[in-house]
């Protein structure tokens, strides 16, 4: 299943005029990256997967439409799945972007991976 592009759209009008934001097809969905850290994502199966703080991701579980990240049966600390039903406004959409960006913001930069030839 292909991402969601109206949700990648919303997801780019959320994150507009902020710096530092690229783009990156990634798990079968569409990543945002603030500096080079994977903040959130328009996934492949749909909803958002989004970046938190480890710390955070406990009490963020209790929210409904939210679950925990599993990729290959392990679950992902800090990173969390957001289900379409919860993400419907801008205003509930923009409080998760901004979450995911946010917490990768106060991650240190990455480099530009070298070209391969």
């Amino acid at each position: 299943m292909a991402y969601d592009e109206d949700l990648a759209d919303r997801i780019r009008e959320c994150l507009s005029g902020q710096r530092g934001i690229t783009e990156k097809k990634m798990f079968g969905g569409l990543a945002f990256l603030v500096n080079g850290n994977m903040a959130i994502a328009a996934s492949g199966r749909g909803g958002l997967m989004v970046r938190v703080d480890p710390d955070a991701g406990e009490k963020l579980l209790s929210r409904k439409g939210v679950e925990p990240m599993v990729m290959r049966g392990r679950e992902l600390a800090g990173w969390l799945r957001v289900e379409d039903g919860v993400i419907r406004t801008r205003r509930q959409l923009a409080e998760w972007v901004g979450r995911g960006a946010d917490y990768s913001r106060s991650l240190p930069p990455k480099q530009p991976a070298a070209k391969r030839k």
